[in-house]
Parts: C-alpha cells; sequence; structure tokens
C-alpha cells in the first residue's frame, strides 16, 4: 500500500476513533510500525492529525485534548446502554466503587435515587450525586485538571482503607492476548486499587474497545469478575471472551 492510500485510511480511521495508536494502525494498514509512526510524523506536519505518545489523535480534539465532557459524550448510547446493565446489578445498602472512566460516569443517572453510598476519585461523579440519594465518598489526593479526577500515592491509600460490594472500572483497551492496557499509569493504578477492595469488580467497556491494546500493560483478565459492554460488540469477539472464561454481559 502507497503512502497515499495509507494517509487516506489513517485520517479516516483517527476522525472515525477520535484517537488511535501505532500498534492498530500498523495491523489495520499491514504494515510495521516505523512505517505508521513516519507516515504519522508526515501527516501532523500537513496538520491532518496531531501526534501523541504512541499514536495519534484528531486536530479537532487536539486543542482540548483529554477534557473529561468530550470523552463522556463520545458513544453515548451505547454507554449509556451498559450503565443500564450495570445498574440492574446494584442492591439497596450497596457501597460502591467508581473510577473516574467516562463510562463510568454514565452510570450516575441510573443510581442518583438509590440509597447507596459511592467511593470515587471522579470529580464528575461527585458533582452529579452530591445532590441524590446516594451517599458520596471522595477519595484525597492530587486533582488531575484534565481528566477532573483524583491521583496518586495518597489516593491509593484512601481506597485500601475501604471494602465495596462492587466496583465499577473502566479501561482504555482489553484484549485476550495482552489484558487490559491503558493510557495512563494513574488511572490504571487507581482501577487497580479499587478491584482489590470490591468483592466484585465490573468492566464497563464500550465494544469498540474489544480486542484492541494500548501502550501500558497493567492487568490480566483476572482483574475483574464481569465484563459489561454494549449490544454492538461483534458476536464473535463476545463469543472468543466467554470461551476463554470471561463472564460476559450485553
Amino acid at each position: 500500500m502507497n503512502f497515499q492510500n495509507r494517509k487516506q485510511l489513517i485520517v479516516q480511521t483517527v476522525e472515525e476513533r477520535g484517537s488511535v495508536d501505532v500498534r492498530e494502525l500498523a495491523d489495520l494498514l499491514q504494515t510495521s510500525d516505523m512505517t505508521v509512526r513516519r507516515d504519522l510524523v508526515q501527516l501532523a506536519a500537513q496538520g491532518l492529525v496531531y501526534r501523541t505518545r504512541g499514536g495519534a489523535m484528531k486536530v479537532s480534539a487536539a486543542t482540548d485534548a483529554f477534557r473529561f465532557e468530550n470523552k463522556a459524550a463520545v458513544n453515548a448510547d451505547q454507554k449509556d446502554y451498559i450503565c443500564q446493565l450495570a445498574a440492574q446489578t446494584i442492591q439497596e445498602g450497596d457501597i460502591l466503587f467508581m473510577d473516574c472512566g467516562s463510562t463510568v460516569f454514565r452510570l450516575c443517572p441510573f443510581i442518583r435515587n438509590r440509597r447507596i453510598t459511592v467511593i470515587t476519585n471522579s470529580l464528575p461523579v461527585v458533582a452529579e450525586l452530591i445532590n441524590s440519594s446516594v451517599s458520596v465518598n471522595l477519595v484525597g489526593g492530587e486533582v488531575d485538571k484534565d481528566r477532573q479526577a483524583v491521583h496518586g500515592l495518597m489516593a491509593e491509600e484512601h481506597i485500601a482503607r475501604y471494602r465495596a460490594n462492587r466496583a465499577f472500572i473502566g479501561v482504555d483497551g482489553i484484549s485476550l492476548r495482552k489484558g487490559l492496557t491503558a493510557n495512563s499509569e494513574r488511572e490504571a493504578s487507581t482501577a487497580v486499587a479499587m478491584a482489590r477492595q470490591a468483592e466484585t469488580t465490573y468492566l464497563l467497556c464500550h465494544s469498540a474497545k474489544l480486542e484492541t491494546e494500548k501502550y501500558l500493560y497493567f492487568a490480566p483478565l483476572t482483574l475483574f469478575d464481569i465484563l459489561i459492554t454494549d449490544n454492538e460488540a461483534r458476536p464473535d469477539v463476545v463469543d472468543a471472551y466467554r470461551q476463554a472464561g470471561v463472564t460476559v454481559m450485553n
């Protein structure tokens, strides 16, 4: 495939997904990581994509790269479908961990009338639930203003003091080959801390993330108990996860 054809496919993929990493593009184009990196340098120079560590993102998102409200609005219908399934698992009186994932955030409208307790490192989750029936426990630590979340050693120590019935966590990438992968060490460590302290951990994962891998491996599939995804997930992919022993709700 020549550069012009690769260029068209790269730009189209970045526009559709918002962001993509080198490995995904190399698999898509059936070429080497080195070729993809070289192509991305040229495309970034032409102003067609924005280079990130390990990949690229669309230019329109780059000026506000990871603002939480933008992420939460992407694939809203599928995320709400996932969260409706998640809400069905919650019982009155439950104690929940909720991380700062954009899909996890969309669980808020489905639980705000429940008499439960939520422990979270997400400032948007606190804002959504502060005037609801839910008791809110905000994890303490250093605030990441772009992700609007609390991270760091103090946050992990805070989480370790509590036990919860359920943890709802998000992920940047998941695959049968690699397990759970992330774009951020901080978010990954928070998810792991919450999963360790919960009786049951639910991974809320948009179907587009299934069988994708990001640059940071942080946990095996055994970190979570139940994978909740949307009804647009490919049946063959869902079957593969179930055959691998993963409990899937979709």
